[in-house]
Formats: C-alpha cells, sequence, structure tokens
C-alpha cells in the first residue's frame, strides 16, 4: 500500500526515493470505519493523512446540529484541517469517513523536522497549497456565479463516480441546496439525457 504514497509523493515533490524513505519511517496506517472521524470539530489537529482506500468529507456543524459539507476527499487525496494544524488550534470542521476506509497518518512534527532539511518536502508542501487554492477558488466561483444545477453538473464532472458513493443528502450539502432541489435537478437531467 506505501507504493500509492510513493508515487504520489514523488509525483508532488521529486523527492528522491532514499528522501521519501526518511518520511515513509515515520508513516502509521490506520483503518477508520465508515461514520467515523479523523479530525473531529474542536480537536487540535497533530497530523496529516494520505488516503490509500475510501471516501472522507470535511464538514461544518452549526449550533443547531445542521452540517454543511466543503468537500469530498476519495483516494489519493491528502485530509487535514491545514490552518488550525498551522495555527495549533481547534478545528473548525469535522473529517469523517464515508466507507470503511485506510490511510496513512503522518505526525506533522515529526514531518516538519524532516521537512526543515530538504527543499524538496518545500515543494510537496507548496504543491499540496496550490491544488489545495486552485480548489477553494473553483467552489467560490461556483457558488457565486453558477446555478445549483450547473454546481451538480460540475460535480459529476470533477468527481466522476463519486455520487454512487455518496448519500444524496450530502451531495445537496456540498451543493447547497435541500435534498429535494437535487431530486428535481436529477430528475430533470435524466429527462434531458433520455429525450
Amino acid at each position: 500500500m506505501k507504493e500509492q504514497l510513493l508515487k504520489s509523493v514523488t509525483a508532488l515533490s521529486g523527492c528522491l526515493p532514499e528522501q521519501i524513505e526518511e518520511v515513509l519511517s515515520i508513516v502509521k496506517q490506520v483503518e477508520i470505519g465508515n461514520g467515523q472521524s479523523y479530525i473531529r470539530a474542536g480537536e487540535i489537529p497533530r497530523s496529516f493523512a494520505f488516503v490509500v482506500k475510501g471516501l472522507f468529507r470535511y464538514y461544518y456543524a452549526d449550533n443547531k446540529g445542521n452540517e454543511f459539507t466543503k468537500g469530498f476527499f476519495p483516494e489519493n487525496s491528502y485530509i487535514t484541517a491545514y490552518s488550525a494544524l498551522l495555527e495549533n488550534r481547534e478545528s473548525y470542521f469535522t473529517i469523517e469517513a464515508l466507507e470503511d476506509s485506510t490511510i496513512f497518518i503522518i505526525d506533522f512534527y515529526k514531518w516538519n523536522q524532516i521537512a526543515r532539511n530538504d527543499i524538496c518536502w518545500l515543494k510537496f508542501l507548496v504543491s499540496l497549497l496550490e491544488k489545495g487554492y486552485c480548489v477553494k477558488e473553483y467552489r467560490e466561483r461556483e457558488f457565486l456565479v453558477f446555478s445549483a444545477e450547473e454546481r451538480y453538473e460540475s460535480f459529476l464532472r470533477r468527481f466522476p463516480g463519486l455520487e454512487k458513493r455518496i448519500k444524496q443528502h450530502y451531495i445537496a450539502s456540498y451543493l447547497g441546496i435541500t435534498p429535494e432541489s437535487l431530486s428535481r435537478i436529477r430528475k430533470k437531467m435524466g429527462k434531458i439525457n433520455i429525450g
């Protein structure tokens, strides 16, 4: 399984195998069951993780218990509450497994000790932050200028096949609409595709 992580890190960083081996020595494999959390809102994160198998969602919850899905992270994604990790504070959101999942957890403090001595890890971090920034900018644009139907079409393009793995109310939450609205959009799109 570590081959997946090795391939991902190499692509993002250009690190040599021996440099990556040093980080692999601090990686811990963890199984997380469907519905369990990797990080809960209110916890101070101490690590980041690589999703080997499974699927996660980030979500916020208000004081009435309403949940707002921020994003989905399938296999070969990195997950963490990054700003909370950097600022050594409680996470504002929860990262929850939507399937039985396997992740590699990397202790941020130990990784930082290694990263300080090698520029390839700076490239790795910059690559991850650039990807995250692009996703954030795209999501903001979607909410400002796309209709609900266009946001759903965008979701289907960006995450092909994921709609079969995610409960509809989570997708609706991600799109900023009600499950009933999503059902209407899907029905309408089905009619368009058939006709």
